[in-house]
C-alpha cells in the first residue's frame, strides 16, 4: 500500500508546477496594494513578531479585511491606523509613536547602556585605587630577570 501511495504521489508531483500565486482577494489592485502596504506596518496580534501582511492567523486575515473595508469606505491610511490603535492600542503598530507610554521603549536601551557604562567606569576606578602600583625591590628584579633568562634558553620541542 505504501508503494502505491508513493508511486501516486510521485506521478502527481509534476502538477505542483501548475500551482500559481494566491489570487488577490480584491478586484481593485491599487486598493489591495494599499491594504498590503499598510498591513506591513501593523503587527499581528496573535503572532506578534509578524506583520498583518505576513501572518496567516485568522485574526490577521480578519484585520486585513477590516482594513480593506475601512479603505473602501474612504478612510485614509492614518484614519485606519487611528481606528486600529483606538481598538488595540499602540501595540498594533510596528513603529510605536513617541509618547509617555512608549518613552521607556525608545530610550530604555540607551538608559541601560549609560547605567552599564557608569557601573563599569566606577568599578574600574575602584579597582585602580585598590591595586596600588609598587616598585619592585632589587631582589624581585633579580628574580624576574633570572626567570626570564631561564625561559630564553629553553628550546621548543
Amino acid at each position: 500500500m505504501k508503494h502505491v501511495l508513493f508511486a501516486l504521489m510521485l506521478c502527481l508531483s509534476p502538477l505542483a508546477v501548475l500551482a500559481g500565486e494566491a489570487q488577490l482577494t480584491n478586484k481593485d489592485p491599487a486598493l489591495e496594494k494599499r491594504v498590503m502596504a499598510l498591513s506591513a506596518e501593523l503587527r499581528c496580534l496573535v503572532c506578534q513578531n509578524q506583520s498583518l501582511a505576513d501572518s496567516h492567523a485568522e485574526l490577521a486575515a480578519d484585520l486585513r479585511n477590516e482594513v480593506r473595508d475601512l479603505m473602501k469606505s474612504g478612510k485614509s491610511d492614518a484614519e485606519v491606523v487611528d481606528y486600529l490603535v483606538a481598538r488595540y492600542g499602540d501595540f498594533v503598530r510596528y513603529r510605536p509613536p513617541m509618547n509617555t507610554t512608549t518613552a521607556l521603549l525608545w530610550f530604555g536601551p540607551l538608559i541601560l547602556a549609560v547605567i552599564g557604562g557608569g557601573v563599569l567606569f566606577f568599578n574600574l576606578m575602584k579597582r585602580r585605587r585598590r591595586v596600588a602600583e609598587t616598585a619592585l625591590t632589587d631582589e624581585e628584579r633579580k628574580r624576574a630577570a633570572a626567570l626570564l633568562n631561564d625561559g630564553a634558553g629553553e628550546t621548543k620541542a
